[in-house]
């Protein structure tokens, strides 16, 4: 065990939940209600993205992409879109998640989101799930001004823990999640949610799912 605390940073979809098919179909109720056909390969490309940079790149045949009160608007209807979805049909925490939550808060570990996810979307989901009680502090897309691979997200996310970037280790999914705990400084424990395992050789760990990580296995990551 460590001589100092540690803090965990979980990003949000793909690690907590898996929402790639309810926002696949928002952005296809969006496309409809504009009259419109998504670019092609477009989930493919924008997979972990945030709206501001999606949007002028591939919507500029929509909306003025240079007017940034139009894209705010095209932005905030997908995510309204999205929690109508998700608030209709339910979804569940990914395999191992609470399990490994309430270990962590047993030993008195402080957890947080660090994630572009929009604030509400987080909100809705995380009481549908009931899992607010086991994180000590919330990072979304609101706190941040740059997306990953920038670290923002990591670092802000591990000032209101209260505990140093050094000390801290991440969950991720994604490519640019992974590049960006790395740049914070932070250990960094790779999700096979959405990538194969094969492909998560950048981050300190790779796992299949959350039931695969044991509290004591996040503390020899510290070891030299």
């Amino acid at each position: 065990m460590p001589n100092h605390p540690i803090g965990v940073i979980f990003d949000w979809d793909g690690v907590i939940i898996d929402s790639h098919n309810q926002h696949e179909l928002s952005w296809q109720r969006l496309a409809k209600e504009y009259n419109k056909d998504l670019p092609n390969n477009f989930f493919k490309e924008t997979f972990g993205m945030r709206n501001e940079s999606i949007i002028p790149k591939f919507f500029n045949n929509w909306i003025d992409t240079n007017n940034n009160k139009e894209v705010k608007i095209l932005a905030d209807r997908k995510e309204e879109i999205y929690r109508q979805i998700i608030t209709q049909n339910g979804i569940t925490p990914l395999e191992g998640v609470k399990e490994l939550l309430a270990s962590l808060k047993s030993q008195n570990i402080r957890c947080s989101i660090g994630s572009s996810t929009p604030i509400k979307n987080i909100e809705t989901v995380i009481n549908i799930i009931g899992l607010s009680d086991y994180f000590d502090a919330i990072t979304a897309a609101e706190d941040v001004s740059n997306g990953k691979p920038d670290p923002e997200v990591f670092l802000k996310a591990s000032k209101k823990i209260g505990i140093a970037p050094e000390n801290c280790i991440v969950f991720e999914d994604a490519h640019v999640g992974i590049q960006a705990a790395i740049a914070a400084g932070m250990k960094v424990v790779a999700v096979a949610t959405t990538h194969g395992i094969d492909q998560l050789s950048k981050a300190h760990l790779a796992v299949e799912s959350l039931e695969k990580i044991k509290v004591e296995g996040l503390y020899k990551l510290f070891k030299a």
